[in-house]
């Protein structure tokens, strides 16, 4: 019993102990009441305590919202668009003649004047074209000179003809005189039959002789126009040889590719030594004469007009800013003149606000930025 007492003693002291009210102090109550955490100070004590940060927040404040104010009101009068890219009219540079490129005088990205020599076809041929068509020239004009000798000849005969038909028609009228006075005489009795049946002959023979006279004069005539005609077909012949002969001069001017106008050199593809054929591209050239397309929604061109300021800046350089005008606005949307328009009548209808090309005019371009087509832009069109 003793044992199982002092086993059982501790834990049904504990108890006891555990309900036993812990006694403090007085003065341990006052300590404990002042260690309780203070009141958090209000907006008003810290805006107190940090007057001067306030002060600077709100000035701050202040300045962003008169900032954005004037932002706003500045703003409201301007149409921008991301939607914006540099255009030009650039095409493909070709030999008019086909043959060997003898040389090629530029290089990519080169600048060139109107006028500048771009490359050259071998010309050797076309020379010898050339010489060709001097010969073919001087056969016609001989020619020409031939017929006109042939014409000048068969004017002395048509006038030689005229000479024998007078004589003859002289001869005839003699013939006719001579068989009325022997006739007369037969009737009087005074003339002989024979003298009779002699002038009868000779009128018949100068008669015949006046016939042929005739028929040589318009055969002369005749023989004339046949020239004349030739003479016409000599100078066709000529005007064609001539013709052939300008062609060939030509020809051998378009050896030489030059440029139309002033702009720049791409996507070189011509070479020294290449054979290249009428029609052949060489290369790509893009004008000096470049502007602005910006794709603005269609409920931005309420206001929009024609000579409005636009104020311009290029993704590639946006450190600078250029100045131009709106040039003209395209009368209907982009998709309407697309190469595959869309159709709104078949399927599902959704309504998209749509595009419109406006057309931009820099009014100065700065010779020190290469600009070309493709670039991308964001101008600022002011509408109010």
């Amino acid at each position: 019993m003793d044992a199982q007492t002092r086993e059982r003693g501790p834990s049904a002291e504990q108890p006891q102990r555990a309900k036993e009210a812990p006694k403090t102090s007085p003065d341990q109550a006052r300590d404990a009441e002042g260690s309780k955490p203070e009141q958090a100070p209000s907006l008003r004590d810290r805006i107190r305590e940090h007057w001067l940060v306030a002060s600077v927040g709100a000035i701050v404040l202040l300045a962003a919202l008169i900032g954005g104010l004037l932002y706003w009101l500045q703003i409201r009068h301007y149409e921008s668009t991301d939607d914006a890219f540099v255009a030009a009219r650039s095409f493909s540079v070709a030999s008019k003649v086909g043959g060997y490129v003898t040389d090629i005088p530029v290089t990519d990205n080169q600048h060139v004047n109107a006028g500048d020599i771009l490359a050259k076809i071998d010309e050797r041929d076309y020379r010898i074209a050339i010489d060709q068509a001097n010969a073919q020239v001087a056969v016609a004009r001989a020619n020409i000179a031939n017929v006109e000798a042939q014409i000048v000849s068969q004017q002395e005969q048509i006038k030689q003809a005229e000479a024998q038909l007078e004589q003859a028609q002289a001869q005839l009228q003699f013939s006719q005189e001579e068989f009325a006075r022997a006739q007369d005489l037969v009737e009087k009795g005074a003339g002989t039959v024979q003298r009779q049946q002699q002038t009868r002959s000779d009128l018949q023979a100068q008669q015949a002789n006046t016939e042929r006279a005739k028929t040589a004069v318009t055969a002369a005539q005749v023989g004339i126009k046949t020239l004349q005609a030739q003479l016409e077909g000599a100078r066709a012949q000529l005007e064609q040889s001539q013709a052939q002969l300008d062609q060939a001069k030509l020809n051998l001017q378009y050896t030489g590719v030059v440029a139309a106008q002033s702009g720049r050199v791409v996507k070189l593809s011509g070479a020294k030594g290449t054979f290249v054929n009428a029609g052949q591209s060489l290369m790509m050239f893009v004008p000096d004469e470049v502007w602005i397309v910006a794709n603005y929604k269609e409920t931005q061109l309420n206001d929009m007009r024609p000579g409005q300021p636009v104020e311009i800046r290029i993704d590639a350089y946006p450190g600078r800013k250029l100045t131009g005008h709106v040039e003209s606005v395209q009368p209907g949307s982009g998709t309407a003149f697309s190469l595959l328009p869309a159709e709104n009548a078949t399927g599902n209808y959704v309504k998209v606000v749509q595009r419109v090309p406006v057309k931009i005019v820099v009014d100065s371009w700065p010779a020190d930025l290469p600009v070309g087509p493709g670039m991308s832009v964001v101008p600022w069109t002011r509408v109010r």
